[in-house]
């Protein structure tokens, strides 16, 4: 399996720094390396860490052109399970196709802390797959180990409130992504009675959160989210709280970015919230539309539109482009979006209803809106003027969105999206 990468270290052009981190991942692959590996391990890590930039990048085209499989073993065995498909050949392709350096990780994963530093190796990795195109296959590799090790049955869902320790209520602070939290008056206000905030833990990581989800509890559904985040809100009367809105989820490691957290992380608290407080009957979100804008600006694409809808679509451009002088832009400036004619107003709730349910299941579609029906979720409302926020008017033209999270159906709903069907209400239907 390792006859690949014997010739490593004889490379020109790398430097010292290289060579040694080089020296290293062979002595872990071999057989004496798998008794020592926890000591030669760390050795590797800190040469990784000690790295200048461009020699990460070097590093890791090592990684892919050196621990790759060795393509005639991996041939041979090929033919050979092709002209006899047995057990034993099988098991000797998997053998042969397995790149080596997933077996490296494996052993780097065995150093205490080691799943930190290889979530932290791949933090590096992604900032360099656009200039190096070449390390997709190492990436594929962490993302399929990654997605072992982070997998759902492993994680810890830990509610966290204002007693928890400072510096996790500092990593809050720090990662979240939706709606910023301004100091330690707005996050003891996200952590008063009538709200929520969980994340999940892996045992390799105790002390960091990897994701964390905000929720607020309500008497109805919201349809704006300055009144959710507003440092001086007073709580409602905890009999009212009749709803449970997801109104951010942020993830707090970037070197997991495509492991998948967030879905489970929300049918989790959904469960959660139903045990602990079981007069609440409907949980939802409030969601922004971050592609919304950059979707018209590019003149809302939408493929397989029925002619009608097509039409509709052609027609709501129209009178959108009119009310703002043929400039989207004046769309991102307050004043002039809440000026905005009623005809138009309703055009770009059309625009949107379309984006949402026939853009979404395709790669052009929103990313939150991926999420979310891919998750389970229903389409349940358009709240026009819903975020007033410098990145809301920017990103949305003010728009947010509820869905539902109808806890009976979500596995349908899910199977549906799946296929290229939306799940919406019937007030969204009346949009399109």
């Amino acid at each position: 399996m390792f006859e690949a990468v014997k010739d490593t270290t004889r490379r020109p052009g790398s430097n010292r720094y290289l060579r040694r981190l080089l020296v290293l991942c062979n002595r872990l692959l071999s057989e004496r390396g798998e008794a020592n590996s926890v000591s030669i391990a760390r050795d590797l890590v800190a040469g990784f860490r000690a790295l200048p930039d461009d020699a990460r990048g070097a590093f890791f085209g090592h990684l892919a052109s050196d621990f790759s499989p060795d393509p005639a073993a991996l041939l041979a065995s090929a033919q050979a399970y092709a002209q006899s498909p047995g057990a034993a050949q099988l098991q000797q392709v998997l053998r042969d196709a397995e790149p080596p350096r997933q077996e490296l990780l494996r052993r780097i994963n065995r150093l205490p802390g080691g799943t930190a530093d290889i979530v932290a190796m791949r933090r590096a990795l992604l900032g360099r797959l656009g200039a190096q195109p070449e390390l997709a296959a190492v990436e594929a590799d962490f993302l399929h180990l990654l997605g072992s090790w982070f997998n759902p049955g492993f994680l810890q869902l830990q509610r966290v409130d204002w007693r928890s320790p400072a510096h996790l209520l500092e990593q809050l602070i720090q990662h979240e992504a939706v709606h910023t939290i301004d100091g330690w008056d707005d996050l003891r206000r996200r952590l008063q009675p009538d709200r929520r905030c969980f994340a999940f833990f892996h045992p390799q990581l105790p002390d960091e959160p990897l994701i964390f989800v905000e929720v607020a509890l309500l008497p109805d559904m919201p349809a704006a989210i300055a009144p959710l985040i507003d440092k001086t809100a007073t709580q409602p009367p905890e009999r009212s709280l009749r709803t449970a809105t997801f109104y951010s989820i942020s993830n707090c490691q970037p070197g997991l970015r495509g492991v998948s957290l967030g879905n489970f992380l929300i049918k989790r608290v959904a469960d959660e919230l139903k045990r602990e407080l079981p007069q609440l009957r409907t949980f939802c979100t409030l969601s922004p539309l971050p592609g919304l804008a950059r979707w018209l600006r590019a003149g809302a694409p939408c493929e397989s539109l029925s002619r009608v809808r097509a039409q509709r679509l052609a027609e709501a451009q129209q009178t959108l482009l009119a009310a703002c002088d043929g400039k989207l832009e004046r769309l991102s400036d307050k004043a002039s979006l809440q000026r905005l004619p009623a005809d138009a107003a309703q055009a770009l709730q059309r625009l949107a209803a379309i984006y949402l349910t026939q853009v979404s299941p395709t790669t052009l579609g929103d990313p939150v809106a991926r999420f979310h029906l891919d998750n389970g979720a229903r389409l349940e409302r358009l709240n026009p003027l819903g975020d007033l926020s410098e990145k809301g008017l920017r990103q949305s033209f003010g728009l947010m969105v509820n869905y539902l999270y109808d806890l009976k159906k979500v596995e349908l709903h899910h199977e549906n999206f799946v296929l290229g069907e939306v799940a919406h209400s019937r007030q969204l239907a009346s949009l399109l």
